[in-house]
């Protein structure tokens, strides 16, 4: 099923090969591979995977976890570095490009990018603080014997008491985040984790300034590194005692949980926000290949080494979990756990009773730094390289060199995360994850897919493979591409909004205003769609029929003046790609005129 023009739109593999210089490529193609395993392994394999599974079962997660990752995780990664390395484009233009009507889908990518990269560094200066608390003897978290303790502090949870608070849990709370009673009361600016989070962001800036060529150097020991933490962290943690009643919690699934239907839209929300499906960041990066790189053979490296990170993580910490039963004396499913207090309230109340308890945890969040920071670059670098493919000539005036304008960039989300940083700070960050991570990203995958998948069509995207690659992608992946995405993407988005629940964090539901608020934060990637198909009608000449035909046929609003930088050659004006266009008759007015 195939919308639009029949005939291809082909661009001819001489002249994609024969980029400008001037368009940066990776050094080495191990360096877009590593660099695209740091991007889908971060935060979310060690945090956001494991609460999934306690939430919904252990193994019963897994089930539906594993089907998402080989009819949806992979396939549309597929699609998304094809449609990035063939066009060597950022996602606004390359999907201006398949699809003029929902060019939209590129912007909102970019700005749903921007905005998980606001509240994602946070998460980083969480870790940051707690390696820098880590250094201490005994570790702060380890007794009741500080300031900021209650009256109520246990060292470890109380069997069957809902009034006592852990060490570690007071240690995040009243400690480092200060929290406030609710969303309605701000607080005050907590001053250290301000300049952490200015540190966050200059570790940010240094590892990406450069562009590829300096982010395919850290990707080394970043994307590795982790990894033998994971190892490390795995080998003690199966010699404690309950580890094994984790470990079974782990593997072994509540098969009544399947029933449910958020256990499923949860796996599939999971395997978007952890590949990265939708943020467009991996569709950027993979703008920077060689025109002939294995695609397929990236695919599979970085989805299946994501999935096993986050099963690999899944043993490590529930690992932990069964040995925090076995001291506590309650059964695991009654651990509290909720978000972010995974890691940084159950794990390391672990660590507090682990023989070398300050090695563990400077280990532990090490890698956690490591983890985030891979994510990190992945969704400035959404956010660099669109607006320089847009607007080069008219950035390189303001700001002279692309160092700083990646500064610009920076700075910018580092003022824009100040309120995460406020006592009011893990509220806001609850309510931005929310309805960006879970609510916009499905929508933004749906539109992606119908663009990609329907309007540009499976038959083209095969045939762009094939002059990359040399071969078709095979019946499971177009089969995937033509019908089974786009279904199961539309049946799970109709049963999202069916069963949407409204943000909470712990047992506090955010008030009405609050959830107002949350909305706009989506509708900020959101509306980007519509308006932008609003604006390709607007633009395109003819009658209402003749611009609907037009809005779907791909590189109809490829004018040369509004071309990416890279592929105009630079000041001299001589394009790198000869681009020629579908059987649809194009209008009279040169497309030099049109803008986008």
């Amino acid at each position: 099923m195939e919308f639009g023009s029949g005939r291809t739109a082909m661009v001819t593999q001489g002249a994609a090969m024969d980029e400008p210089p001037s368009r940066p490529t990776w050094s080495r193609q191990i360096e877009f591979t590593l660099a695209g395993i740091g991007c889908a392994v971060g935060l979310g394999n060690v945090w956001r995977f494991p609460y999934l599974c306690y939430r919904s079962g252990g193994g019963a997660f897994l089930v539906p976890y594993l089907l998402m990752l080989f009819v949806l995780g992979i396939p549309l990664l597929y699609m998304e570095l094809a449609i990035g390395q063939y066009t060597r484009r950022g996602p606004v233009h390359a999907l201006a490009s398949v699809c003029p009507l929902l060019k939209g889908v590129g912007i909102a990518s970019v700005a749903i990018s921007f905005i998980m990269c606001i509240y994602y560094n946070v998460v980083i200066t969480w870790a940051l603080y707690y390696l820098f608390s880590s250094f201490q003897a005994p570790l702060p978290w380890q007794n009741c014997n500080n300031t900021w303790n209650t009256p109520n502090c246990t060292a470890h949870a109380i069997n069957g008491s809902n009034f006592s608070s852990t060490a570690s849990q007071e240690f995040f709370k009243y400690k480092m985040l200060e929290q406030t009673d609710g969303v309605h009361e701000a607080g005050t600016l907590r001053w250290q984790l301000f300049l952490i989070l200015i540190l966050a962001w200059i570790l940010i800036y240094l590892c990406i300034f450069k562009g590829v060529k300096s982010t395919g150097k850290v990707v080394y020991f970043t994307a590795l590194f982790p990894y033998v933490i994971l190892i490390a962290l795995l080998i003690n943690n199966v010699q404690l005692p309950g580890a094994t009643d984790g470990i079974t919690y782990f593997i072994v699934p509540e098969w009544d949980k399947l029933r449910s239907v958020d256990v499923w839209v949860n796996a599939a929300a999971q395997i978007f926000n952890s590949i990265g499906i939708g943020f467009g960041s991996l569709l950027a990066m993979s703008s920077y290949n060689s025109f002939n790189n294995n695609i397929l053979k990236d695919t599979l490296t970085i989805s299946i080494i994501n999935s096993l990170t986050s099963i690999l993580a899944g043993f490590v910490i529930f690992s932990a979990f069964g040995y925090m039963s076995y001291l506590q004396g309650i059964p695991i499913r009654q651990l509290a756990v909720d978000g972010p207090g995974l890691v940084y309230i159950v794990y390391p109340q672990a660590f507090a009773n682990m023989p070398v308890a300050q090695l563990w945890a400077v280990m532990f969040f090490f890698m956690l730094l490591c983890l985030g920071l891979d994510s990190e670059f992945a969704m400035v670098e959404v956010m660099v390289t669109s607006l320089m493919d847009a607007f080069h000539r008219d950035l390189m005036n303001i700001f002279r060199r692309k160092e700083f304008f990646v500064l610009a960039i920076c700075g910018v989300a580092c003022l824009l995360g100040i309120p995460c940083v406020m006592q009011v700070g893990i509220y806001v960050f609850q309510l931005m994850d929310h309805y960006t991570a879970i609510v916009s990203i499905m929508f933004l995958a749906f539109f992606e897919v119908i663009a990609i998948c329907w309007s540009y069509g499976v038959t083209r995207l095969s045939a762009n493979v094939k002059e990359m690659n040399g071969s078709r992608p095979n019946i499971f992946f177009r089969v995937c591409w033509l019908v089974v995405a786009p279904v199961l993407i539309t049946v799970i988005l109709i049963f999202s909004i069916i069963q949407f629940k409204p943000a909470r964090y712990e047992q506090y539901v955010f008030p009405s205003w609050a959830q107002g608020v949350g909305w706009c934060i989506a509708l900020a990637s959101i509306i980007w769609i519509p308006l932008g198909a609003i604006h390709t009608l607007w633009l395109l000449p003819g009658t209402l029929l003749q611009k609907l035909k037009l809005s779907i046929t791909p590189f109809a609003l490829n004018g040369k003046s509004k071309m990416p930088y890279y592929e105009r050659g630079g000041p001299d004006g001589h394009p790198g790609i000869a681009v020629i266009s579908s059987n649809t008759e194009l209008p009279e007015k040169p497309l030099s005129q049109t803008k986008f």
